[in-house]
């Protein structure tokens, strides 16, 4: 099975923990428990993004082995808090040294799991106005098609992975929504809402043929969410 959940922001080697947030509290104690209660060695887990506080690759050791260790394979994108986040290459390097066997880079590329293409970006601002956010858009728009393109010229039918949301409280990317109907995608998962408030206004439900689906870890009770 794949399953899926964003916004896990561990910080094991940081003085950043989110148990001061209201709902957070034992949060990374509440991952592991429902993460191991579901998923299996042989499922695979997308992490949308936000995953640890780190602010350099060589300081994300302590939250990279608290997710190898749990269960399942996990395939790992960009969130608007990796700031540890660098290029595919040293990433890559940095992963295998360290014996990380379980951790995948999601990043202009796709994964084949169960005869499905796991695909997906960043994304950007659903609002982005200015000429500095139009330029970062652009650019994710562009990773978001070099990811699903390959997949469906290989005969698969892609499920997109975003850490932004694609529509929000009545407003949509449009840059990223062309995409998601240019290549007919069935199906969209995102996080980086937190917060009953916001949730509320993050969409879920079937617009343009798609299914949208908030997958920040607190909306799902620390708990990973079955996608196929």
């Amino acid at each position: 099975m794949v399953y899926a959940i964003a916004d896990l922001h561990l910080s094991f080697g940081t003085d950043k923990p989110m148990d001061v947030f209201g709902g957070w509290s034992n949060y990374t104690e509440r991952i592991e428990r429902n993460w191991q209660r579901l998923v299996t060695p042989e499922d695979t887990v997308v992490i949308a993004g936000d995953i640890s506080w780190a602010m350099k690759l060589e300081e994300t050791e302590k939250d990279f082995s608290f997710i190898d260790r749990l269960n399942g394979s996990k395939l790992i994108l960009k969130g608007n808090h990796d700031y540890w986040w660098t290029t595919k290459a040293k990433m890559e390097n940095y992963i295998s040294g360290k014996g990380f066997s379980t951790l995948s880079i999601l990043h202009n590329n796709y994964y084949l799991r169960d005869g499905l293409a796991l695909c997906g970006s960043r994304g950007w601002f659903y609002d982005a106005e200015t000429d500095a956010d139009m330029l970062i858009l652009k650019r994710e728009a562009g990773r978001l098609r070099m990811s699903i393109e390959p997949a469906v010229k290989d005969g698969y039918e892609p499920i997109v992975f975003l850490h932004y949301p694609p529509i929000y409280n009545n407003m949509e990317c449009d840059e990223i929504l062309d995409i998601l109907r240019e290549y007919n995608i069935k199906k969209c998962f995102y996080g980086h809402i937190h917060g009953g408030n916001a949730a509320k206004k993050a969409f879920t439900g079937e617009k343009y043929g798609i299914q949208f689906r908030l997958i920040a870890c607190d909306h799902l009770g620390f708990t990973p969410l079955a996608v196929i």
